[in-house]
């Protein structure tokens, strides 16, 4: 199961080119930023690590076609790819802060998701492309300086609609804060339209955005889960019940706000909400232990890999640094040593 890290969005080209940098030197697969909108420019922030390093994969998670047309998001992505030297990769997702942001209405977005990959893929080619969709049109649009191999182009996908979709066009599907059991269900759904499209599953990459909080104390680790706790998909219906009972989960859902506002004053405190069911969620929802605990991690991890992932992307938060090499020097090594 290929490692990739997520950087801060906020990181200037300098940090984020030498956490890059070193995640390469320990042997990590990808390096992700989210598309956030008021962050840097996702294609143009990673052009520094591009030219600093020459096998780590790298590129945005998710760009929106309801917020960037398909044609600028190939040249964009295109662009990356070649500075790279076909190292680039995507997730092209339906939703985000950045269209909530500019009041896009996202009508059909799976339709839309489809359209814009294969916008994607056809310009990859270098080919000239004109494309006639339902809700994308491209004209007159000739890449004709694109020699590199093609980017990986991923799909953001959540519900049974979208991954049954994507697993019939896409390089491979990013899940978000899924749990091993939701991993399993998605992979029977994922699985499903490979073999009805005549797809090879062990040619398909499935990857999970997962947060990941190990810490020198396991205090240390529950406050900064906690702080975060609030941009967790589990915590929301749909994923939460993969964590807590009924009775726990209504709690939380009745006091969404108090997470909320314990994110953006970057507290651990949940007002409203029983310490046990944080600390559930927290142990639940996130990997966040110490380091003296690490084993308990690399056993989800390994969890993960049999639920199905070949991927999976570890937000890190403060301190990347030293989760780089933690990951690279201890966590990698064990999960090789299993196979």
């Amino acid at each position: 199961m290929r490692i990739d890290i997520i950087l801060e969005s906020n990181a200037p080209p300098e940090t984020v080119a030498a956490l890059g940098s070193l995640a390469e030197d320990v042997g990590l697969g990808g390096v992700w930023v989210s598309n956030m909108n008021d962050a840097r420019d996702p294609f143009i922030n990673f052009v520094d690590l591009a030219r600093s390093t020459s096998s780590i994969r790298i590129g945005p998670i998710a760009v929106s076609p309801f917020e960037l047309h398909p044609l600028k998001m190939a040249a964009s992505l295109l662009t990356l790819n070649e500075v790279t030297g076909g190292r680039a990769q995507i997730v092209v997702g339906a939703g985000g802060g950045t269209a909530t942001a500019m009041g896009v209405h996202r009508d059909r977005p799976v339709r839309a998701v489809r359209e814009c990959v294969e916008i994607l893929q056809a310009a990859a080619r270098g080919e000239p492309v004109q494309y006639t969709g339902e809700i994308y049109q491209v004209r007159w649009y000739h890449p004709s300086w694109v020699n590199s191999a093609a980017p990986l182009i991923y799909v953001g996908a959540n519900g049974p609609q979208m991954l049954r979709s994507a697993a019939r066009y896409a390089d491979g599907i990013m899940v978000s804060d899924f749990v091993p059991e939701h991993v399993r269900t998605a992979r029977a759904i994922i699985d499903a339209s490979l073999a009805d499209s005549g797809r090879e599953r062990d040619a398909f990459r499935l990857n999970n955005f997962w947060a990941w909080h190990v810490k020198e104390s396991a205090e240390a680790a529950a406050r900064e889960a906690r702080i975060w706790l609030a941009v967790r998909g589990t915590l929301y219906p749909g994923y939460i019940d993969d964590v807590l009972d009924p009775d726990e989960a209504k709690i939380v859902n009745t006091n969404i706000s108090a997470f909320i506002k314990a994110y953006h004053a970057k507290s651990p405190d949940i007002e409203g909400v029983p310490d046990e069911i944080v600390d559930k969620l927290v142990a639940r929802a996130t990997s966040a232990s110490s380091i003296a605990d690490l084993d308990h991690e690399i056993e989800r991890l390994r969890a993960f890999k049999a639920a199905g992932l070949t991927e999976i992307a570890l937000r890190i938060y403060d301190d990347p640094a030293a989760s780089i090499r933690l990951i690279g020097e201890r966590v990698l090594p064990a999960l090789r040593d299993t196979g």
